[in-house]
């Protein structure tokens, strides 16, 4: 699947594909959500849960520009 037909998927197809063929990576706090990070047919998705709505707010892949990243690459070394 490419990138622009996960993209155009309703959440509810993106929550069902990465659970049944995503590789869980790591999770991570940011600000109010925490952040499953999930390799996916070698792309990088991140999934943020929102615990005070008890929902997923936004499912995209993960910007390697982003700030985040420090926290991911305190914990893990992440490959291309």
């Amino acid at each position: 699947m490419s990138r622009e037909e996960f993209i155009s998927l309703p959440l509810h197809k993106k929550i069902k594909l990465l659970y049944t063929e995503g590789t869980f990576v790591v999770a991570i706090r940011y600000y109010t959500h925490k952040v499953n990070l999930y390799l996916l047919d070698n792309e990088y998705v991140e999934v943020f849960y929102n615990h005070k709505l008890d929902k997923i707010d936004n499912i995209q892949f993960l910007n390697r520009e982003h700030s985040r990243m420090k926290f991911y690459l305190d914990q893990i070394q992440l490959s291309i």
